[in-house]
């Protein structure tokens, strides 16, 4: 299986350059036209996984192949991308239109859980065919996006974070999803759920009193009752990361959201996530972020 593709990834091979700042942001979003991304010209998409979510509204026939699945568009539809479910992309026609933004899962941090809707969870259905219609309707949505993104509203990522619900309630309600793309006995996927709800289950950090439970692979193995290896096995199978992987990126994620959201010094921070001392954190901070966390703090990021 091809590696995972990473935001970077994306807008390299995509877009042919990079956003300022995507490597220091704690979350990212944005919004395309997908007109601009197929026809003739455009070589088909890879079978990959991705690193980051992905609405699209597909308005022509395509094929979409996801986990074990083909779903053929005839005419158009919601395609609800997410890390862990690899996909690819096969136009069947030329006319193609829509719109697709996507997005990082620490942009919704705090806001709302996508995890918990049907359209993101590994035995979802990701396809939700539209009227032409809604389509109309979801249109408006898209074009709203490029308008407030490219505003100078103070508040146009909270209004993003909005449009993008309104979406998945959309979909939610034209579908009442109740299948699943795989059996209730595969050991594999219900393990990389409860993992990653577990994990979830510790955050946000919402005061210097808290403090992670788990931080290791071998504590989150033992509270889930299996071996180290059947969990990694599992994990990489269904996210293309190890256990560590995942765990640090989470961790991450929330100092940064400290680091920038909080007054709280580094040492209350480092604690509240697990570590004993302060320069661990400070070094486990700059081994994944490039700066040390004092650095990213004082950093003026747009």
């Amino acid at each position: 299986m091809k590696l995972t593709e990473t935001l970077e990834d994306f807008y390299t091979i995509k877009i042919k350059g990079m956003p300022e700042n995507l490597k220091k942001e704690i979350g990212h979003f944005n919004v395309f036209k997908l007109d601009d991304y197929v026809g003739s010209t455009c070589n088909p998409l890879p079978y990959t996984r991705k690193d980051f979510y992905k609405i699209s509204l597909i308005i022509g026939k395509n094929k979409v192949h996801y986990a074990d699945k083909i779903v053929t568009i005839d005419d158009q539809a919601l395609f609800f991308a997410n890390p862990q479910i690899p996909y690819s992309w096969e136009h069947i026609d030329e006319n193609q239109t829509g719109f697709f933004c996507i997005f990082t899962d620490a942009f919704f941090s705090q806001f709302g859980n996508l995890k918990e809707y049907p359209l993101f969870q590994p035995g979802g259905n990701p396809v939700v065919p539209v009227s032409a219609e809604l389509a109309e309707s979801l249109k408006i949505i898209y074009l709203r996006m490029f308008d407030e993104i490219n505003s100078d509203y103070a508040f146009k990522y909270d209004m993003l974070r909005n449009l993008v619900f309104e979406i998945i309630h959309l979909a939610l309600k034209t579908q009442t999803v109740t299948t699943s793309l795989y059996s209730k006995s595969n050991a594999t996927i219900r393990i990389s759920s409860l993992f990653l709800e577990l994990l979830e289950r510790q955050f946000p950090i919402e005061s210097i009193t808290q403090q992670i439970n788990f931080r290791s692979p071998s504590e989150f193995a033992n509270q889930l009752n299996v071996h180290i290896n059947h969990l990694n096995k599992s994990l990489k199978e269904t996210t293309g990361k190890t256990t560590s992987q995942i765990i640090s990126e989470r961790i991450v994620q929330e100092a940064m959201i400290l680091l920038k959201q909080t007054n709280w010094n580094i040492n209350e921070i480092a604690w509240c996530l697990g570590f004993d001392e302060s320069s661990h954190f400070i070094n486990f901070f700059k081994k994944n972020v490039q700066v040390s966390p004092k650095n990213y703090r004082l950093a003026e990021i747009v």
